[in-house]
């Protein structure tokens, strides 16, 4: 189908022709499969989401992990707390600022980056594809959160002026 094609409603409003199904579904298949390399490790997928941010840079403010993991302190805070029960992260009070709070990886936290090397091959292999195609893949649905997102958050183009016709 060419980036012309127009639907009828009826093809429109096909849970099939959805993006949004397509993305959602393929997310839940991916927790799944996830889900027996991280119960391993002792981890849920978001604790593992947040220990791949802080792998790749310890010692930050739990506002800029949140907004690294698109989570709200409501989601962020909770997660962070059976982390540190864990004995994976710490998290204290910046001597700076008393309302900052920075997180960071204990020694345990840091050695199980080495246990968790084998995921991401795990995964891969899982999916068919190639390291490239991957790559490729992951780069395409990052600049189309990223486009979407700033479309969401964009004062010309609040929700209710958004076109709902796909020939719009």
């Amino acid at each position: 189908m060419n980036s012309d094609a127009h639907f009828d409603a009826d093809q429109a409003l096909r849970l099939d022709h959805q993006l949004c199904f397509a993305l959602y579904s393929t997310s839940l298949a991916m927790t799944k499969l996830y889900k027996p390399l991280l119960t391993e490790l002792g981890l849920t997928y978001p604790q593992y989401l947040a220990l791949l941010a802080l792998w790749e840079r310890d010692r930050q403010r739990v506002s800029d992990l949140g907004a690294r993991l698109f989570l709200d302190s409501g989601t962020l805070t909770p997660l962070l707390k059976r982390l540190e029960a864990a004995d994976l992260v710490c998290r204290q009070r910046s001597r700076e600022d008393e309302r900052t709070v920075i997180i960071h990886l204990t020694e345990a936290g840091r050695a199980l980056k080495a246990r968790a090397a084998a995921v991401p091959g795990c995964v891969l292999k899982a999916t068919g594809c190639s390291l490239d195609e991957v790559m490729n893949l992951t780069r395409r649905v990052q600049a189309l959160r990223d486009q979407v997102g700033a479309l969401a958050l964009s004062p010309e183009a609040p929700p209710g002026d958004l076109p709902v016709s796909p020939t719009a």
